[in-house]
Formats: structure tokens, sequence, C-alpha cells
């Protein structure tokens, strides 16, 4: 039979004996006669027992290597990221607005919606070194053709595994028993002509020493090309018309019976334009050509120039018009995925010292390399330029001299610049050594798993083509000396100021050298995990329902991280000036000088050490009442940073009598402590250049500080779930079905105001301490809001998730099988309190500009047989809401806006529905062909005030893959 015929199958089918929802495997050696693990073999994630027969309380759905081929996805994650339980993970094409996250092609789980930091990742059942300083691990460096299974824990697991299993578990399980070659070669396109995608995977196993010596290995290459931003305007890259330059307008009225805030296309902020524009005045609404030639400004809304200090335009909202000319729009020069490079190898060496014992190494090298374009231009508003500046047109200096004014406001796109580009490179180095396998102790068997895993990560950042803000202002301010155009500035001059003619599209390349030095904002991160683990499991004694097991072990973990910055960015306190970044008296000594990307040093270790103990007890067993368990674990933990705490679990499981039902439940209290980010970052910056001061009326660029807090303590989270599961009933033979109701509390929540909320509760007299965090008319430096996380908040969600499959074996007498599969999760609600004064809980279910719709499902009809496979899959999510705080109402019927329901005049956002079609075709036994198209008819994404939203909605457009895979 061919090797690599896998059946076109979503992520979903039959639960096991383990409890565990899991897709059927390929078939070998028959379609009809799947490999199965014999009983000793299964090891159930989110429990520490190893016992034949357990069944665990945790709904647990598991994602076989067959359904990972039928998906035919460049990386496994965008495969895992479909179940309908994970919401808001993150991946290619979300980080690709910023220049100083340093997430940019992070590929991380997030399940329930709680953030990719509250769900553990594991790899063969252990811990990864972290790809940043938020500790969640890369799953693009992990060896993905080895693959064998996936487990995805659908609730808390911190009794079991430790720290961060909050919204649960993804257990990547990989095949260290392999045996021959096998390789896949894939290539990819968008209905849009990029995003080109090439993919090469090799794996090769071979075991010595009459099978006692086992020596696995694989490596892979993948280039994703990105899709890059698109022009000033509203044009997106390669045809895309889906942007309408959507905004969220603050008219900044409350109480005048009209809406607050106004959801409007084609807006127009009317303090900047591609190549410049007066914007206060008595020469307001002058704007400039390329060539530099005023012209007059075509404004929305009809709207007209008040020519007035403020920068008024009548008949507009403060700080936008609708229409009118939009050629110096910025948005849509933004990636909508990051182009991404990955190469990784594996390696794994096992020895059976005895029969079932095994003693072994593995080393994983990896790296990621990315690239996106966060903004079109580095637009500055808010600017003020002499009359007398040689480089102002004579026809606007003879208006300027007409008025009476010796200067003007002024703002521009800088499209003359050029677009900033942001580089990631992450490199990963993990290697374990380990020995694990069963001992007869006192007559029954137990199980031992130990093993040290060393990690460290490099990440390194450089972004190019920004500008450094105080020589930008030194540039601009240019005058004339001994018949020359000069730097105003005699410092500046001395130390090598060119002028710098921002009227058009036609800078000198001195100027641009100057302002934008050949050396941009750089940062470096080097991150170590080492680890010691030590479980044993085993079944001493038997009750009257049959065998009573315990699990019992410890951890020893310790995290370390160090980051530096380049001088610019960082202050010269912290970074000395060097060759690169030679010392310049213009620029401000404590750093933030670049127009984006201002990086900072760091520094922060921390130790943990562990201790649990785990038990399985069976209460039942017997015809009439059925068969019973119940499951329970504690674990201390001891954190260097924040002392000791405890997590516990409770749960089990009834087989009813019924055939085919099983009860299941679990109720536990889970940790996760801060992470090295948020205790010890240096502050993460990242550039606003549109951002609202309701104080002024104004959009200003400005500065977001993010900061660490050493007094940050563990958040702690009380998940329980409750089901019902039916599956393998003789009577209706092939079909399964399971509901399960969960819920999810977490106080003592590491979370941060934003910036915009920081600034209007201080506007609004609501929080007055927020007032001291921000300075948005900054006269000494750069616009700033400062943003620090607190032991707060707190998150209240519950919902449901369901799974259904049906298998029809030789359906209508063909030969195969038929498969329908489908799982889905209802989010009833998800409220967030952050535990201030004077502000209300937010519930976001429903909220379709963040990661929780109220609904989302995926489902699969598959038809398979030794020669082909078809799939077809679709994926929904539901219509949703700008925001639940809001009140929607019509002009005229609004009541008092306030900053905990605000008034709004449109509060929806469309879901979404996307087709897959996939087959794969059997060249030859060892042969197979495959193709694949994701959203077939190129669904289009809903509008959004912020850009778009890459959690819930497909940014590529249709996109064609076709392969090969071949095994010997």
């Amino acid at each position: 039979m061919p090797a690599q015929t896998a059946p076109a199958e979503a992520p979903v089918a039959q639960p096991s004996t383990a409890d565990q929802t899991t897709a059927a495997p390929a078939p070998a050696p028959t379609a009809s006669e799947p490999e199965v693990a014999t009983a000793q073999d299964i090891v159930v994630t989110g429990s520490r027992i190893t016992a034949s027969g357990f069944t665990a309380p945790t709904p647990t759905t598991v994602i076989d290597a067959g359904s990972i081929a039928a998906n035919a996805q460049p990386n496994v994650f965008a495969t895992i990221a479909q179940l309908p339980s994970l919401q808001g993970s993150t991946g290619t094409s979300t980080g690709t607005f910023s220049t100083s996250s340093g997430q940019q092609g992070l590929s991380s789980f997030s399940l329930r919606g709680v953030g990719a930091i509250r769900t553990l990742t594991l790899l063969d059942g252990q811990r990864v070194v972290g790809a940043n300083a938020t500790g969640v691990p890369d799953i693009s460096l992990f060896p993905q053709l080895l693959i064998k299974r996936v487990d995805v824990v659908n609730g808390g697991a911190s009794a079991s595994y430790g720290s961060d299993a909050v919204g649960g578990v993804v257990n990547f399980i990989t095949d260290t028993r392999f045996k021959g070659v096998k390789g896949n070669i894939q290539g990819g396109i968008t209905t849009y002509g990029d995003n080109e995608q090439v993919l090469l995977q090799l794996a090769a196993g071979t075991n010595y020493l009459e099978d006692r010596l086992h020596i696995v290995a694989s490596t892979e290459y993948s280039h994703d090309a990105g899709i890059g931003g698109g022009d000033f305007g509203t044009e997106l890259a390669n045809g895309r018309d889906w942007f309408r330059q959507s905004t969220l307008i603050n008219r900044n009225v409350l109480n005048d019976g009209s809406p607050q805030y106004l959801f409007l296309d084609n807006a127009q902020p009317y303090n900047y334009t591609k190549y410049g524009l007066i914007t206060a005045g008595p020469l307001q609404g002058t704007a400039f050509d390329q060539s530099g030639q005023p012209f007059q400004f075509q404004y929305g809304s009809n709207g007209t120039p008040a020519r007035d200090a403020a920068g008024n335009v009548n008949g507009c909202y403060p700080g936008f018009c609708i229409g009118g000319d939009l050629s110096g729009n910025v948005d849509a020069g933004r990636s909508l995925q990051s182009r991404i490079q990955r190469v990784n190898s594996y390696g794994r060496i096992g020895f059976d010292w005895a029969p079932d014992n095994e003693i072994y190494v593995s080393a994983n090298i990896g790296q990621v390399k990315t690239s996106n374009q966060p903004v079109g231009g580095q637009n500055r508003p808010n600017l003020t330029i002499q009359c007398a500046n040689p480089f102002v047109p004579t026809l606007v200096q003879a208006a300027c001299a007409t008025a009476g004014i010796t200067n003007f406001q002024y703002g521009t796109s800088n499209a003359a610049l050029g677009n900033t580009q942001v580089y990631t490179d992450r490199r990963q180095y993990r290697f374990v050594a380990g020995a694990k396998g069963r001992q007869l102790v006192a007559g029954s068997n137990w199980t031992y798993d130990m093993y040290y895993e060393h990690g460290t990560n490099y990440s390194n950042i450089d972004v190019n083509n920004v500008l450094l803000s105080n020589r930008f202002n030194q540039a601009i301010n240019a005058t004339t000396l001994n018949g020359a155009i000069v730097c105003a500035n005699p410092v500046a001059r001395a130390n090598g100021c060119q002028p710098l003619n921002i009227f058009g599209g036609n800078p000198s390349q001195g100027a641009l050298s100057y302002i934008m030095p050949d050396n941009g904002p750089r940062q470096r991160t080097r991150q170590t995990q080492d680890v010691i683990s030590v479980n044993f499991s085993g079944s001493p004694f038997s009750l009257w329902a049959g065998p009573v097991s315990f699990a019992f072990g410890g951890e020893f973990r310790h995290e370390f991280y160090e980051v530096t910055a380049d001088a610019y960015g960082a202050g010269i306190d912290n970074t000395p000036n060097n060759a690169a970044y030679p010392f310049d008296p213009t620029l401000l000594t404590g750093g933030n000088n670049w127009y984006a990307g201002n990086y900072k040093n760091g520094r922060g270790a921390y130790s943990v050490k562990e201790a649990f103990v785990e038990t399985n007890v069976p209460i039942l067993d017997s015809d009439g009442l059925g068969r019973a368990n119940v499951n329970g674990a504690v674990r201390v933990t001891d954190y260097s940073t924040s002392g000791t705490v405890w997590t516990w679990k409770i749960g089990g499981t009834w087989d009813l009598p019924i055939d085919g039902f099983r009860l299941r439940g679990v109720t536990s209290r889970d940790v996760r402590a801060p992470n090295l980010s948020e205790l010890f970052a240096a502050p993460v910056t990242t550039t606003l250049p549109g951002f609202f001061d309701p104080f002024r009326n104004v959009n200003v660029l400005a500065i977001q500080n993010t900061i660490g807090n050493t007094s940050l303590t563990p958040e702690i989270a009380r998940n329980s779930t409750v089901g019902i599961a039916f599956s393998g009933s003789s009577l209706v033979p092939g079909l399964s079905l399971s509901v399960d109701y969960y819920q999810l509390k977490i106080k003592d929540l590491v979370s941060s105001l934003g910036a915009a909320d920081i600034v209007n509760l201080c506007f609004q007299n609501i929080l007055p301490d927020s007032c001291g965090a921000f300075n948005l008319n900054n006269t000494n430096g750069p616009n700033f809001i400062n943003v620090q996380a607190f032991n707060l908040a707190s998150i209240d969600t519950n919902g449901f998730d369901f799974e259904a499959s049906y298998r029809w074996q030789r359906p209508l007498g063909l030969p195969g099988s038929f498969t329908l599969r489908g799982l889905a999760t209802h989010i009833r609600k998800f409220v967030t309190d952050t535990g201030l004064p004077g502000t209300i809980p937010n519930d976001t279910a429903g909220v379709n500009i963040g990661n929780t719709p109220d609904w989302k499902w995926l489902a699969v009809q598959t038809y398979a047989n030794d020669d082909f496979s078809l799939l077809l899959q679709e994926r929904w999510f539901s219509d949703g809401v700008l925001g639940h705080q809001y009140v929607q109402c019509a002009p005229g019927n609004c009541p008092v806006s306030t900053n905990n329901r605000p008034t709004i005049d449109k509060n929806s956002i469309p879901g979404a529905f996307y087709m897959d079609v996939g087959g794969t075709y059997n060249v030859t036994d060892q042969v197979t062909g495959y193709f694949k198209v994701d959203n077939l008819f190129d669904r289009d994404p809903s509008r959004s005030p912020f850009f778009v939203n890459p959690a819930l909605y497909d940014v590529y457009g249709r996109t064609y893959r076709v392969g090969v895979r071949y095994q010997f």
C-alpha cells in the first residue's frame, strides 16, 4: 500500500480509550486496517498517569499525522490553529503592523482566547525555550515531518505540568522509532500572484544492534515570500480591493444627542498628506505635489479650512474628513503577511539498554528569519516650518508675507523617505538528554521519565530606513549661509547635518543619509532555559474496581534573558556610543531618538522548583453501573520571584451502562507566573502615528512605552469542565458525539490599560492618577504614553465545545470510507474586569475586532480509498460587534456618552465563511501527489476600524498549493 496515502480529514474524530478525540491515522497497510498503539503505549497528555485503560477527565483533541498531511499547510501551526477552541493564536499574518514587538512571524498557540502566554506548548511532553521574552515557543522551529500526533488539552493542567497551562496544553509527539526515508515537496501561491511558497522536508530513521539503537533525523526548508504593503492611499498589494480606510472617529462630544464615535469609511486625516500640507493658519489647505509645487488640497466632507491656529476644518470631524484626497493615507502600506524563511534540523539517538528501557539524546536547531513593512512612509504631523526656509516655494513665501506670518504648521506622510523595513532573525539551539522506561518494583510495573533540557534562543531585530526624529527636525530647519542652503543649527551642522527639502518628493541623498543612517535601530536578545524533570508512575495495588494508579515527580527550571539595544534607542547611559552609533549632541542622551524601533536594554532571571503527586482511583466496574474513576493531583511550586503557590485538580469519568455513553468532569486550580518580559522587560516602544489627543482635538505622533514590573505575582485560575461523549456504540458504529461545558476564571491577571484608555480616563477625570503616565504635547522630546502591567484585572469566560464525526466504511458499496466531521466552540461570555475604580467589566465574547467570536466551527467531508482522496472543509465564525460597551444610537436619540458606555453609530462587524478543497492521488506505492485550495471563493476580510483583524479573517485571499510526498 502507499505509505503516504492520507485520508483528507479534519483534525477531529473518534474518542479513544484515553478519552481523547482523535483523527483517524493514515492507512497502513490498508484503508480499513489502521495501525493502533498497544494499551501499554498510551500516554495521555493532561495527566502524568501512564496506565493501561486509564481515561483522563479533561477533554483532549488529537490531530494525527494523516490529518496534518491532508490539510497541506506549509507550517503545522496553521492546521492546529484552525481548531475552534484555539482563539488568538499568532502567526505570520499577525504582528506585521509592528516595528518593536519582535513577534513578527512568531507562531504560537492561544487556547480559550486567554493568550499564548497562558497556553503551555510542549514537545514530546517537555518544555521548549521561549522564542522571545514572553516565554512562548515558535512552532516553526519544531521538527514537523516527524510529528506523529498533536494533543490539544482543552482545560487547565497546571497540577500536572506546572505554570502556564491555564488555557490548556498543546503537546507535539514525534515518531522516535521511525524507520525509512520520507519527504515532502510543496509549492504555493495566492490568486493575486504573491506569497509564493516553497516547502522542502526530509526525514530518515533506522535501527542497529538488533533494534536496540534507534536513530531518527529530519531537516526542512520553508520560504514564504509574504504579502507586502500597498501604495499610499487605499490600494493594497497586487490588486486587493477590500481596504476602505475605515476608522472609528471620536467626535469628542458627549452630550449633544448624537453618537460620540462614528464608524466610517474613507477617513481622511487632514493634518498631513503624501508630499506635505500646510495644516493651520492663513495658508491652511496648501498642499504640495511630488515636484514641490503648491496646489489646493481637496478636503473630504465638502470641508473648508478654518485657517485658524488650531487647524480646524469646517464641515469635518476632529482629525478627519470623509472622502476627498486620500493619496497621503499610510495604512495600506502595511504588510499583510511577513516574508518568512525557516530552516530547522532535528536528530535523536535512543538506546534500549534493556527491554522497555531507553536512554536518549536529541538536538533541535532551527532558524526563522522574517521581514515586514509596518506602515507606509513615516508621517510627521504638527511640524513648524519657517517661511524664510529656502526650500519653501516662492509663491508660499509671498503668501506668508501677505498674511503677515513668519511660520506655519505642516504635516507630511514623508513618502519621499521610503518605507521602513523590519527584519527579525530567531535562532534556537535545544538539547535534551533523558531516560525513560519501566521497571518491576514490589511486584508492580512502574514507569519513569526523566530528562535534562537546555535551550538557547537568540533573537535579532534590525530596522532599516527609519529616521532619527531630532536629526529630521534639524534637517528641515534650513537657512541660507554664504549662498548655500544649510541646516540652521550650527551644532547640527558641525555634526554632519544636511538640509532636507520636505516640500515634494525630491530629497538629496546627503539629507537621507543624515536623517536615516545605515545603522538603524537594533536589538539583540539571548534567552536560555534549563529544565531538570523526573516523573514516576505505577499501580502498586488494586481495589474492588481495579488497580489504583499513582504518579509523582519534581521539576527544576531556570529562565534567563538579556537584551541589548543601540545607543540611539536605549540611551547612551545604557549603551555607550560607538563607531556604528557615534555621539551626536543633537540627539537625546536618554534614548527614544528613532521615529520607531526605540529598543531598550534589559536583563532578568528566575528559577522554579516544583513537586507533584497524582492519583487515579477506579470506583466502579460492573455491568449494571458501568465503569468510573476519580482522578486528582496536587502540585507545589516555589518561584524565586514570588514565593510558593499550590495548584490542584479533581475530576473523573463514568462509562455509563448505556452503550457508548461517557460522562466526564474536572475542576482545577491553575497558575501562571509572570514571564521574563512582564517582570524585567526593557521598555518595549510602539510608535502610534495617528494617536488622538482629546485635550486638543488633534492627531499626534506618540510613543507607547511598555515597561516591566518586578512586583508582579502569579495569576490564579479556576478551570472547570463537564461533558458527555458518545462513541464506540454497537448500535451506531462509526458515530462519535461530544459536548462539554467549560468555565475559566482568572484573578490577579497581569494586564495593563491601553494607551487610549489611559488618556481617556484622565481626560474624563475618572482616574486622575493616569494623568502622569503620558505627555502628548512634549516640548522636550517625543510625545509618550507609559504602560505598565499590574495584578489588577480578572477574566471570567465560559462556553461550550461540540465535536462530532461519522465514518461510513464502503459507502454505497464503493471502496474506502466517507467521513463527516465537525467541531465548534460557543463562547457565552468573556468578561474582563480591569479592576480600576470608575470602570466596569467588559464582555468581549462576540467582539470581532478581537479573538473571541460568539461561535466558531470547523467542518470537513472526506472520501478516501486506496487510490485517491477528496476533501471539502468549511471554516466559519459568527457576526459580531466592535464592543459590547458601546451604545448604538442614531443622531437625535443618543444618551450622554460616558467612558464606560460610549455611544456609537454602528456597532457590528460581519463574521466570515471560508471553504477549502483538497485531494490526493497515489502515483505509485511510494509517491503521492496532492493539491489544496484555501479560501476557494476568495472571501475578503470585513471592514474594521483598525485596518484588519488577521486573528480571525483571511487576509491572503484564495491560495493554491500542490505537492508530492514520498516514503521508502
